[in-house]
């Protein structure tokens, strides 16, 4: 048995954040293909979708309505594989803690890029809100297709951003930590 797989089975919290990490990435896994199968349905039975939409909100534009979801899908593709990357990024962060060796310059560069890409879910977000309320106008008060989009609210969060500055300094905390014992060992 390895000493990584020693440490986590010791620490149950450590097994347990592996767990839901494992779980997370799947999910993402499953949106990014479910969202990529729902493009192919849209294009392969577009013509029946624009006769069954056209039937019930007939004042939208059909080729720019199924343009514009497969838009939304797209995107939603790219915030999975972002949040993806995000949770293995994570995971293998908590590997160097089940490790007992969590100061390695990696991490820090892991934080980083972490950083990074919590700027990018904040920023693909942006055109997701956007197509959205541009749907919930064109549809409008249609007694047949009830959207609620305007509950929606997925732009620039503070808690995105506070997360960012936060993963940003520990990224700094990391890499001074991993500076400090690099050093010390040296001076033993």
């Amino acid at each position: 048995m390895t000493s990584a797989m020693t440490s986590i089975t010791r620490d149950p919290l450590l097994a347990i954040a592996k767990g839901i990490l494992w779980f997370l990435m799947a999910v993402m896994l499953l949106g990014g293909v479910a969202s990529l199968c729902g493009i192919a349905f849209m294009h392969v039975f577009q013509h029946n979708m624009t006769l069954e939409l056209a039937k019930d909100v007939p004042q939208v534009p059909m080729p720019a309505f199924l343009w514009a979801a497969t838009a939304i899908l797209a995107c939603v593709i790219g915030l999975m594989a972002i949040l993806f990357r995000m949770f293995q990024l994570l995971k293998r962060i908590v590997d160097t803690v089940g490790q007992g060796d969590p100061f390695v310059p990696e991490n820090a560069g892991r934080l980083t890029r972490m950083a990074w890409l919590t700027l990018a879910v904040q920023v693909v977000t942006l055109p997701i809100e956007g197509i959205a309320h541009w749907i919930d106008k064109v549809v409008g008060d249609s007694p047949k297709v009830h959207t609620n989009i305007g509950a929606i609210d997925i732009g620039f969060s503070s808690n995105g951003l506070l997360l960012m500055l936060i993963l940003f300094i520990l990224a700094r905390v990391f890499r001074q930590g991993a500076a400090m014992r690099a050093e010390l060992e040296g001076t033993v």
